[in-house]
């Protein structure tokens, strides 16, 4: 059956990347840019945000271990997706929750996953969470790869 690919975006790309990067299934992760205009964009492009890009990652995993389904589920435990353009600290668009998709099952799996979020009442206002088809994926700067695990943290 081979892997899969995914592309969360979840505020600061740095935890969100060693979030899913400790998975077990997980076989990859790249941090970067998606969603914007902005052709081969820096970090610096994308901080200021006029490229329309977010920091995003992208997944490679291997469905017979771990389903898009499980990666859907922890993309909601390790961020606030109610907040609009804003992760604790960050704000602005490139900081926003969005989960891109790569086909229509990845789409509707979204999709569901969101709306049984939204009617759980585990939050009291509603999820913002962008759903929408992948664009071009601009892999961020080396020094951005796996940033935290380099550093021996786990979080931001």
């Amino acid at each position: 059956m081979g892997t899969q690919k995914a592309v969360f975006a979840a505020g600061c790309f740095w935890g969100v990347e060693e979030a899913f990067r400790e998975l077990k299934g997980v076989v990859s992760t790249r941090a970067g840019y998606t969603g914007g205009e902005t052709e081969n964009p820096s970090y610096k492009d994308v901080s200021s945000g006029k490229t329309g890009h977010t920091e995003a990652v992208m997944v490679e995993f291997d469905p017979a271990v771990i389903s898009y389904n499980e990666l859907l589920d922890l993309f909601w435990e390790i961020h606030d997706p109610t907040t609009l353009n804003r992760q604790g600290p960050d704000i602005g668009e490139q900081y926003k929750s969005a989960i891109f998709t790569l086909n229509r099952e990845q789409e509707a799996a979204a999709g569901e996953s969101k709306k049984r979020l939204d009617r759980s009442g585990i939050f009291s206002r509603p999820v913002t969470t962008e759903i929408k088809p992948a664009g071009i994926f601009y892999e961020a700067e080396e020094y951005h790869q796996q940033y935290l695990h380099k550093r021996g943290l786990s979080h931001c």
